[in-house]
């Protein structure tokens, strides 16, 4: 007896905070999904627009895909980790109000999906291509993971290959099969912004096998004035980014030894990404305060995990371009990050 064959497919949880101007295109996408779907909308203390009555017109229209929570508001952390606490489905990914899924390739996903199911030994963690939106532009950039990834077969992290620039594994491309992130621990943190790189972190030790399906799934909506990329907002943010990457570097021990070395290489790397953009966000704020704090991350890292200090100081290059020395080294470092926004168009 298969023991998932009561279970729906997928768990899609959808964080909304006075999201009524646009979630319902993001709700509408992930119906395509039929009964293979469970949406868990959190309404996070929406109090300015109509989002609360939305989501409730939304549950009775579909009673038996959608499920709502209302909850005094928690931040982008405490809505994931209501979502995932009520969640029932097999896998389970987040989407944000303002994002949607691609029709067609949630089609190809869920097939996969159930594929797994049936085998009665789902996979891990499933990744697929998103896509930055830019509104403004009217541009869309795909982010692939060829060449990183074995494609359309089940592998380990022993198969994996490198991963370029801009090849992390974030979370508009994971699909984590729920108990992982159950038995990972995972505990987001509230009312703090940019946790989602605490989720896919945090549980990829618990992860044994993987898959990747190479469609353009996760359509990344980017350009809003107010979203929590924009660099203004980042900048504002700060003490919220730091947060995020002090508990990256306390929450999880990279593994090492025989059969893990690759897996230890990818967080290296990705603990690297988020320490220079903490260090690069901290030189455009340009205030004394905010370089105390970079140098405050990196004492805290070197009290924390000397090993670990060592490696991201003097072995990754982005890390070593975000913290360049001296004032002529700061005026560098941000001439680097502008060359890269340009070229990979991320905020």
């Amino acid at each position: 007896m298969n023991p998932y064959e009561n279970q729906k497919t997928i768990t899609f949880v959808v964080p909304c905070y006075n999201s009524a101007e646009y979630m319902d295109h993001c709700i509408t996408s992930l119906l395509t999904g039929s009964n293979d779907v469970e949406i868990i909308i959190v309404d996070d203390g929406s109090t300015k627009d109509a989002t609360p009555e939305k989501a409730d017109e939304w549950q009775a229209a579909h009673p038996d895909l959608i499920k709502v929570i209302h909850q005094e508001n928690k931040g982008h952390g405490g809505a994931v980790m209501a979502g995932l606490r009520a969640a029932t489905g097999v896998y389970l990914a987040v989407i944000d109000s303002d994002d949607w899924l691609d029709r067609d390739a949630l089609s190809l996903m869920l097939s996969k999906l159930r594929r797994f199911i049936d085998s009665g030994s789902p996979v891990d963690l499933v990744i697929a291509n998103y896509v930055y939106e830019h509104t403004y532009t009217g541009t869309r950039k795909v982010i692939r993971y060829n060449g990183a990834m074995p494609k359309n077969r089940v592998f380990t992290w022993n198969e994996t290959g490198f991963f370029g620039p801009g090849q992390n594994i974030l979370m508009h491309a994971t699909i984590y099969r729920t108990q992982v992130l159950r038995d990972s621990g995972l505990d987001l943190p509230e009312h703090t912004f940019y946790v989602d790189n605490i989720f896919v972190y945090v549980p990829l030790p618990h992860v044994k096998t993987l898959y990747y399906l190479p469609v353009d799934l996760y359509r990344y909506f980017i350009g809003r004035d107010d979203q929590s990329v924009n660099e203004s907002v980042q900048i504002r943010r700060l003490d919220q980014q730091m947060r995020v990457t002090r508990i990256m570097v306390e929450s999880v021990k990279l593994p090492d030894g025989a059969g893990n070395l690759k897996l230890a290489a990818y967080m290296t790397g990705y603990l690297g990404l988020i320490v220079a953009a903490s260090s690069i966000f901290c030189l455009l704020a340009g205030t004394p305060e905010a370089l105390a704090q970079r140098r405050q991350m990196w004492d805290h890292i070197d009290a924390t995990d000397r090993q670990l200090k060592v490696k991201l100081g003097f072995f990754q290059p982005l890390v070593l371009a975000a913290n360049l020395p001296g004032r002529i080294g700061r005026k560098v470092s941000l001439g680097l990050y502008r060359t890269a926004q340009k070229l990979y168009r991320f905020s």
